[in-house]
């Protein structure tokens, strides 16, 4: 496990894995409850299954974005760590399960090598901010939304004004008047 401790090139990153596997040592030594466990691997992408002693890890893809080589990686990565089934999620999110709690911190690192991220895919936060599938190629778009989804993304990301929130938060960008990202389902003021 101590191998993503010099291949990740993000401090930040790199502390919240870090912190993830000494959390998941505490919890395992009894030295966290429960309830507190459940919140802090939430805020880490890692959801507990109905069946025993194996996670779900929803991965986060800023407006439902992602390259070749990142949706490659996160094949392998179901292949090495899960079934390698994969599922997609209405906020445009990717979703492996059967995984080990233990091996949790090594996924996520493995991801972020491609900047991948898990951390605030569950629990009380803001979620994944998702987007028309037809931004930038919308030929009825007054603009490309898709810089302002992703900067609103990577604003909310690791903000502390997200950690702890009273529930989820849920925000979308539609590319034109016809509404095709489904803001009305969303969280709205």
């Amino acid at each position: 496990m101590q191998s993503f401790r010099t291949e990740l090139e993000n401090p930040l990153v790199e502390r919240d894995i870090i912190e993830l596997e000494k959390k998941i040592r505490q919890f395992r030594e009894g030295q966290i409850p429960d309830e507190k466990f459940r919140s802090l691997r939430l805020a880490r992408g890692v959801y507990g299954q109905r069946q025993p002693g194996v996670q779900m890890v929803r991965i986060k893809l800023p407006y439902g974005k992602m390259t070749l080589q990142q949706w490659k990686r996160i094949s392998d990565i179901s292949d090495e760590y899960s079934t390698g089934n994969l599922h997609l999620t209405t906020r445009q999110d990717v979703q492996i399960h059967f995984v080990s709690l233990e091996r949790t911190p090594e996924l996520w690192s493995k991801l972020e090598l491609d900047d991948i991220t898990i951390r605030e895919a569950c629990g009380n936060t803001v979620r994944n901010i998702t987007a028309s599938d037809k931004a930038g190629i919308d030929p009825e778009e007054p603009f490309d939304i898709t810089p302002y989804a992703d900067a609103t993304f990577r604003y909310f990301l690791r903000n502390p004004i997200c950690r702890d929130m009273g529930r989820k938060f849920k925000m979308s960008f539609s590319s034109s008047d016809r509404d095709t990202a489904f803001a009305f389902m969303h969280d709205r003021a």
